[in-house]
């Protein structure tokens, strides 16, 4: 199966953030992961929030961010990857002058289910 990320809409999900699944069992087959670009303004954030089941990967493909995950902080940029383990609290910053873009791979596949908030208000 292919996809086209200029022919997939893109949502707000609970956290906030601008995604684009460019791959999801629901819409593309497939059964065990996700991958989807989740874009954040700059100057914006994301939720405070937590999956109970599923294991993340956020790689940085443009701009500059903060990210919080469990009880560290930490600067991320283009080329950055982090592994963000189930039902570990995480949310993540647009820093730099532009948008934070990021690959996001769920395994298993993104819930909005298994996405806990753990604040509340607009990011």
């Amino acid at each position: 199966m292919k996809t086209t990320r200029t022919d997939i809409s893109a949502y707000i999900t609970k956290d906030g953030s601008q995604i684009r699944e460019l791959m999801h069992p629901s819409l593309h087959g497939g059964h065990a992961q996700s991958l989807a670009e989740a874009t954040i303004p700059a100057g914006t954030r994301t939720l405070l929030h937590r999956h109970g089941v599923t294991e993340e990967l956020y790689h940085v493909t443009a701009g500059q961010g903060s990210m919080i995950l469990g009880d560290a902080c930490f600067d991320v940029a283009a080329g950055d990857t982090v592994l963000i383990a189930p039902g570990t609290p995480h949310c993540i910053e647009a820093t730099g002058a532009g948008a934070l873009v990021i690959l996001c791979c769920c395994s298993p596949a993104y819930a909005h289910a298994d996405t806990e908030l753990l604040e509340d208000g607009a990011p």
